[in-house]
């Protein structure tokens, strides 16, 4: 049961021997993130023997499967049976996070530039990314890394010609309609906005993993001279990020 590039959603792509992808739309979207998270929750509590892992993104849910135990027909029906079940679902449940930020200077080495091509003022730019509310689509590309959508529409800026080589872990960048927090140092060519003492990944920390999909992360700006103590805190395994309650 494969895809045509005419085909209506929610469509299903095999992935090799042992996954399946379903695909619920061709965009970055709440309404269609929900439906992966539904379908992720629903799996979950159906049990199906032989799912041995999933995997939600933006517009889909990778599923992985042993095939001694499942077969891939038998894989599609189940989830078949289930998809009409996530259109009306309410959203996954989240949690909302308050995560402090030194905007601009070390922290940011990008804001200047952001600023002077968007034709507003650092102070206007600081404002409007820390005044969105994010969600958490989905968790990696570095390890625990939030992809979060939620970013106002007058700073969608394409992302630097020349990425830069390596960037610390917790800066907070922009690029395209995203924004994001690195968890590790990595290369990236989105706009660094500032950095956070927060760390959505520590391997030494009981869940590795800070932030889940689903969740709500909103930004607070700090001074710079607040950032070193943060910090200390964060690497000692003390809390930063703030836990508001329920998104």
């Amino acid at each position: 049961m494969t895809a045509s590039p005419g085909e209506s959603y929610p469509r299903f792509l095999p992935v090799g021997d042992v996954a399946l992808t379903v695909e619920f739309g061709d965009s970055i979207d709440p309404a269609l993130n929900a439906r992966v998270m539904a379908l992720d929750l629903m799996l979950a509590a159906s049990e199906i023997a032989g799912i041995t892992e999933t995997v939600p993104a933006y517009r889909s849910l990778l599923i992985c499967y042993d095939p001694a135990e499942l077969s891939y027909p038998a894989l599609v029906g189940h989830v078949s049976a289930l998809l009409d079940r996530t259109a009306n679902l309410p959203p996954r449940p989240g949690r909302r996070w308050s995560v402090p930020v030194a905007y601009g200077g070390q922290y940011g080495d990008d804001l200047l530039e952001v600023a002077a091509q968007l034709a507003l003022s650092p102070e206007e730019v600081i404002a409007i990314h820390s005044g969105a509310d994010y969600l958490v689509y989905l968790v990696g590309f570095n390890p625990g890394a939030p992809n979060l959508g939620g970013l106002p529409e007058r700073p969608h800026i394409p992302r630097r010609k020349t990425p830069r080589p390596l960037v610390p872990a917790g800066s907070v960048a922009i690029g395209g309609m995203q924004s994001g927090i690195t968890s590790i140092a990595i290369p990236t060519g989105w706009h660094l906005l500032g950095r956070t003492p927060v760390r959505p990944f520590q391997p030494d920390r009981r869940d590795p993993f800070l932030f889940q999909p689903g969740d709500r992360i909103r930004f607070q700006p700090i001074e710079a001279d607040e950032f070193a103590e943060l910090e200390a805190t964060a690497l000692a395994g003390g809390p930063v990020a703030i836990l508001e309650g329920e998104a």
